[in-house]
């Protein structure tokens, strides 16, 4: 099958454009290292997890793809900012543990001084032969902008609003915030990759188009075997429409994970957690209702994270499977939109 090439294939070593990302509570070893060895570029979120068990996954992961000890891992990891300014100051620090790993790429997001971060994970490379691939997610220009100039990043990643997860509260669409880069970094620029909203390689054919160098999908992968969604969570996804979800906070305040930076929140699917506060319920009654239905089996309000293209999805596959579908769709559509020119 013929090859897509960006920057992004090169860079990455990978032969499709497309990058799985590193969702918490989603993507672990198991899910990044299936999507690497299906040809694309798997990443696994660090989320709360403890330092042994990020080894675990790495060791999980050097397992599925036949790397030996001490050589760098072509999977990337997920880090969190606020996650980090917990855990970096406790008794069991995450951020050195992930670079004696070696992972081929981190991935920063949502914190209020992600350049510590950055200089950290360059400081460290220093020591080293392997340099990290550093990508920082944004959704604005001006924090593009830092990425670019000040943090010196490999990738920038514009999120658009469309994304399931945690984002930006204010961010534009994807259409209108991945231009509004692209057109603020004209000459040498990191690379650039969108996401939020995409499943289909029709998408992903646009959004080449446009001018990215990739793209990161995140909801499509929510739909495979490897993910470690529950089955009442990927039997939610399976179910959702195209109007399945909403933006809001009202999931991490039940789920008490509601430390996000100013002006972020997040994207999941719309049920009895959001009927609750609609009905004017304060907090500790939300709480006692999320918890009584936790421990009840009923599942009218599971935590399901998902973007709005959770609709465009109707069936469980494996990760390779996925990222084989995606391909031949991206090819297909720019064959296509080549039979356009006069």
């Amino acid at each position: 099958m013929p090859s897509i090439d960006t920057p992004l294939t090169k860079l990455l070593n990978v032969d499709v454009p497309i990058v799985s990302a590193p969702m918490a509570f989603a993507a672990t070893g198991d899910l990044a290292s299936a999507v690497t060895s299906g040809g694309a570029f798997g990443m696994m979120g660090m989320g709360f997890l403890s330092s042994q068990v990020l080894k675990d996954n790495f060791e999980l992961a050097r397992k599925r793809l036949n790397i030996a000890p001490g050589n760098v891992v072509p999977i990337g990891i997920g880090c969190i900012g606020w996650i980090l300014d917990m855990t970096e100051v406790s008794d069991d620090p995450r951020l050195e543990v992930i670079l004696e790993e070696k992972p081929a790429a981190i991935w920063l997001a949502f914190g209020v001084d992600l350049g510590k971060y950055v200089a950290q994970i360059r400081a460290y490379d220093t020591k080293r032969n392997h340099k990290t691939t550093i990508f920082v997610m944004v959704n604005s220009v001006e924090n593009a902008l830092k990425a670019k100039d000040e943090w010196k990043v490999d990738v920038i990643v514009a999120q658009g609003i469309e994304a399931g997860g945690h984002g930006g509260d204010d961010s534009p669409p994807l259409l209108t915030l991945l231009q509004a880069i692209l057109d603020a970094m004209p000459g040498e620029r990191p690379l650039v990759i969108a996401t939020g909203g995409i499943s289909t390689g029709k998408q992903i054919a646009a959004l080449l188009a446009m001018g990215a160098d990739g793209v990161a999908l995140g909801t499509r992968f929510l739909f495979t075997n490897e993910c470690i969604y529950s089955d009442a969570q990927k039997e939610a996804i399976l179910k959702a429409g195209h109007d399945a979800t909403i933006r809001t906070l009202a999931y991490d305040d039940v789920g008490r994970t509601n430390y996000w930076p100013p002006k972020h929140n997040g994207r999941a699917l719309i049920n009895k957690v959001m009927d609750d506060l609609n009905d004017g319920l304060d907090l500790e009654q939300r709480l006692k209702k999320f918890d009584e239905s936790a421990a009840s089996g009923d599942n009218s309000r599971l935590v399901v994270w998902a973007g709005v293209g959770v609709g465009l999805t109707d069936k469980i596959t494996t990760a390779a499977e996925v990222v084989h579908d995606l391909r031949e769709q991206t090819l297909d559509a720019l064959r296509s939109v080549a039979t356009l020119i006069g």
